[in-house]
């Protein structure tokens, strides 16, 4: 009904495996061969779904989401392969959508040091916290003993989602949020007061956070929020949440 539909291209190996699709085995598979990796070693893979995503869209708009990208140069490769599918589709006289948005996840702490490369030639961007997280922290996010121990609300994770809040209103480029922190008041409240207003989250998260956003004046936290990266704190996330219940914001 005219509202926009984002496709991402496969997204498997770490800790989304397939049992039909053979890959090796490796010691640490978060940091091994997945998502637009595999997409790029098999081409064939990933032109099979730029193919459905096209002939899939009756003339439609589509945007397209990369994941676990590491370099501009990934995006590159693949935008080469969905304009050969592009081209494909033109000779066999098919209906090409009335326009393609391309995209990519933002997971991987390279990432950070390319923006200016990198939204310069991209539509739009979707931020994988969990990832992210994970990556900054060198932590194992599935791991009992060490996944509690750093905070997605402290200085270093916000101070990076700070920057790319900054960097993606520089240039125009619509930055999204996604992960376990998009699902979360709290978490919610500190996204933004940093500048993000798009949030990717479950069903069961929505009225939660919209009662969080209702009652939330945006202008009051972002100040109060931008002395607390200054902080050497493990976390503010106990600041953060004294600071909503004074002043009657839902977190709960």
């Amino acid at each position: 009904a005219g509202k926009p539909v984002t496709f991402r291209t496969l997204d498997i190996g770490g800790d989304k495996p397939l049992p039909y699709f053979d890959a090796p085995r490796e010691d640490n598979p978060a940091l091994g061969w997945r998502a637009i990796r595999i997409g790029l070693d098999r081409p064939a893979v990933l032109r099979t779904q730029f193919r459905a995503f096209i002939l899939g869209a009756k003339g439609r708009e589509i945007r397209i989401m990369l994941p676990f990208v590491s370099e501009v140069a990934e995006v590159e490769r693949a935008r080469g392969l969905l304009q050969l599918e592009i081209e494909r589709a033109k000779k066999r006289g098919a209906q090409l959508p009335c326009d393609i948005k391309l995209g990519v996840m933002i997971e991987v702490p390279a990432l950070l040091f390319q923006l200016d490369q990198l939204l310069e030639c991209v539509d739009f961007v979707s931020i994988g916290t969990n990832d992210l997280m994970q990556y900054i922290f060198a932590v194992d996010r599935s791991s009992n003993v060490s996944r509690n121990r750093y905070d997605a609300l402290s200085p270093p994770m916000l101070g990076a989602l700070q920057r790319l809040a900054s960097k993606c209103k520089e240039k125009g480029v619509p930055a999204a949020i996604c992960g376990e922190m998009a699902a979360s008041p709290l978490e919610v409240m500190a996204l933004a007061a940093l500048g993000f207003n798009i949030f990717s989250m479950p069903p069961q998260a929505i009225g939660l956070v919209k009662d969080m956003v209702i009652s939330l004046d945006g202008g009051q936290v972002e100040p109060y929020l931008l002395e607390l990266l200054k902080s050497k704190a493990h976390s503010i996330r106990s600041d953060l949440k004294a600071f909503a219940r004074d002043r009657g914001i839902v977190i709960d």
